[in-house]
């Protein structure tokens, strides 16, 4: 007890309520109880369990507004924290926010929302068009392609819209999530925004972001090697035959794989709307699946042979999967790290696990605003139209602290993508790192 009646508790005590039944966190010195909330947490129980145990202001700062702040007097244990030291990196990040939201750049969202959705709805229509009205197989081709180009926009728009309010009430926020991602693009967004908020706490975590664990098809570091567990997944990362088969030629695979990445996101999101995992608005999310899963199949059979189908489906697969070949760009070739994210140096961690795309202002529609993937790290809840207007002000703190801004062409990103899991791919192939039931890679080498 101090002298001022507070009751005060040193950080090595509060790193003790770091388990799901007994769950701790500190924002600016103040000691909060959450966990009864982690279930009800809108971004998720993970982002919680993943910081539990530290100070977590800088993370509560980027994915919060002003007007959350009120509420979490309800979950105040009492306590203060004393003994945390704020880094001079947490101080710059934090008057940064301030400037920012004082400048209104965070409410500021511009008419990108509009306009995607005009976009959305001139290429869906011109796509059905052409496919019920056209007897060319030419036109049919380009339809898919317009569909494929249609989910990537529609997947930028998601994306938006799961970040921050993007239409003038939460209610229509949500519902144009269900539009563009469950309805449009077959992609449940409550599977999305589980997995994806993740992703933006534990960047770069070898075992704690899902956006690393794509055994058996890539590995990004050999500490995967090890058969690692997932602590988002909860299960183990096998690394077997098959798995090392397939990463020793991962930089063959890459892009043929990402064609079909597509079909990674529909079967996670059957899994969990159909899993005893507590889902937000669970109903709404299979209702939008459902109506994908009638509209896409009924347009690909109106087309006249199974030829022209599968052709139709692979066009669009394949151009949709320039933006699942970004998602990768944007974190493949970054420095990885293995272990809990930790909240005293959420900053240095953004910055060490991300790339941005260099690209002309022109093109940012086609990128979705990910281009400027660590400026969006740090700021999430920036509008994308806004990210270019900061990235001036990040590059300065990010020299100023000594810490890594790194910004490349689509063409030099692709190829730094490469490069790494070309590595990985050649460590894999080492045969003196033995493996259980090694039989399939022992018969590959042996005769060919």
């Amino acid at each position: 007890m101090g002298e001022t009646g507070k009751k005060y508790m040193t950080v090595e005590e509060l790193k003790v309520h770091n388990k799901p039944e007994d769950l701790w966190i500190s924002i600016q010195g103040k000691v909060y109880n959450v966990t009864d909330w982690k279930k009800e947490h809108p971004g998720g129980d993970s982002s919680l369990l993943n910081l539990g145990g530290q100070d977590v202001t800088d993370a509560f700062i980027a994915y919060h507004a002003g007007t959350v702040w009120q509420y979490l007097d309800r979950f105040f244990t009492g306590y203060y924290l004393k003994d945390f030291n704020i880094s001079d990196v947490s101080k710059d990040y934090r008057k940064l926010a301030s400037e920012f939201t004082k400048m209104g750049l965070f409410a500021k969202k511009g008419h990108g929302v509009f306009y995607s959705f005009c976009l959305g709805v001139f290429l869906f229509a011109f796509c059905v068009y052409g496919v019920l009205y056209s007897q060319s197989l030419f036109v049919h081709l380009c339809c898919g392609g317009i569909l494929g180009f249609l989910w990537m926009q529609s997947g930028y728009a998601g994306h938006d819209s799961g970040h921050y309010q993007t239409m003038s009430t939460p209610f229509y926020t949500n519902l144009a999530q269900i539009l563009t991602g469950n309805c449009l693009s077959g992609i449940s967004m409550a599977w999305w925004k589980w997995t994806h908020n993740a992703h933006h706490i534990a960047v770069n975590s070898i075992d704690h972001d899902p956006d690393l664990q794509y055994m058996p098809f890539f590995v990004l570091s050999p500490k995967l090697f090890n058969s690692i567990t997932s602590r988002f997944y909860g299960r183990k990362l096998e690394f077997d035959a098959f798995a090392r088969f397939m990463v020793s030629y991962q930089h063959w695979t890459f892009y043929p794989v990402m064609i079909f990445a597509r079909f990674y996101m529909f079967v996670p999101t059957f899994f969990m709307l159909l899993s005893k995992k507590k889902v937000p608005n669970r109903p709404l999310n299979i209702a939008g699946i459902i109506v994908f899963w009638i509209w896409f199949p009924l347009l690909v059979s109106c087309l006249p042979n199974w030829t022209e189908r599968m052709m139709f489906v692979l066009v669009s697969f394949t151009v949709t999967s320039i933006q699942h070949v970004t998602f990768c760009l944007n974190h493949y070739s970054a420095d990885n790290y293995m272990g809990h994210p930790t909240g005293n140096d959420w900053f240095e961690k953004q910055t060490s696990g991300t790339l941005d795309i260099s690209c002309p202002f022109w093109m940012d529609w086609f990128h979705g605003g990910l281009q400027f993937q660590l400026e969006h790290h740090l700021f999430p809840r920036m509008p994308r139209c806004q990210l270019r207007k900061v990235s001036p002000f990040v590059k300065d703190l990010c020299k100023k602290h000594n810490l890594p801004y790194r910004s490349l062409s689509f063409f030099e990103a692709n190829v730094a993508t490469i490069k790494t899991l070309r590595t990985a791919a050649l460590q894999a192939r080492d045969l003196s790192n033995p493996i259980t039931k090694n039989l399939l890679w022992e018969a590959v080498n042996t005769y060919g």
